[in-house]
């Protein structure tokens, strides 16, 4: 099966997708996670998109669709994938159905996770994560043993640049901007499932496994 998992940020979108990860046995394809991941490595992709990040800004077409397609055309997205921040833009959404196309295949499912811009604010804006085992905790819902220290290696947390409330402003107002019309796309073409976001994460994937059915 091939999905894609829609919302703004914070709406809980990797946490569902590492749910159907286990339950469906197909990889999770997320930006995010591989922006972040060449900007650690230091890449020349990873310089550039770094400073549209910190920004709270959308990363340009042109650095997330190279990766995208990389991955896409693996060995291990081959069974299907679920597609987590890709696509932002209507642009992207177009690129990814021609690149499914070319290789005969389509998009099943997309299925929006709908959050209150209030609610996403306390969930990015209370993240803290090690800057040297990438563990990621939450000053209320999974605090550390240790106050802002890590678990794992007692290292102490930060708060990534992108976390903190002035650029979650700026990435609600990006998503408001280009991502909102995606879901009209989408929607237009029969495949969008709008699902409650909020509650605990049991709840929510109870609600988003009904709806891809």
């Amino acid at each position: 099966m091939n999905l894609i998992l829609i919302g703004p940020p914070g709406a809980g979108k990797g946490t569902q997708a590492q749910r159907l990860v286990r339950d469906l046995g197909v990889p999770q394809l997320s930006t995010g996670d591989l922006l972040r991941a060449a900007s650690a490595a230091g890449t020349a992709l990873g310089r550039e998109a770094r400073t549209y990040m910190d920004r709270g800004a959308l990363v340009p077409d042109e650095l997330v669709v190279g990766i995208i397609a990389e991955e896409l055309q693996g060995e291990r997205a081959r069974g299907g994938f679920i597609l987590d921040g890709f696509p932002r833009t209507v642009a992207q959404a177009e690129t990814l159905a021609a690149m499914l196309e070319k290789h005969g295949r389509t998009v099943d499912r997309v299925a929006m996770l709908e959050v209150p811009a209030k609610l996403i604010v306390e969930r990015i804006g209370g993240r803290r994560s090690c800057p040297k085992d990438g563990s990621v905790y939450h000053v209320r819902s999974a605090p550390p043993k240790k106050d802002a220290l890590c678990d794992l290696c007692g290292t102490a947390l930060v708060q990534r640049a992108d976390d903190r409330e002035e650029a979650i402003v700026q990435r609600l107002q990006a998503y408001d901007r280009w991502t909102a019309p995606v879901v009209a796309w989408y929607d237009a073409r029969g495949l969008l499932r709008r699902v409650d976001g909020t509650g605990e994460p049991d709840a929510v994937y109870a609600r988003l496994t009904a709806a891809l059915r």
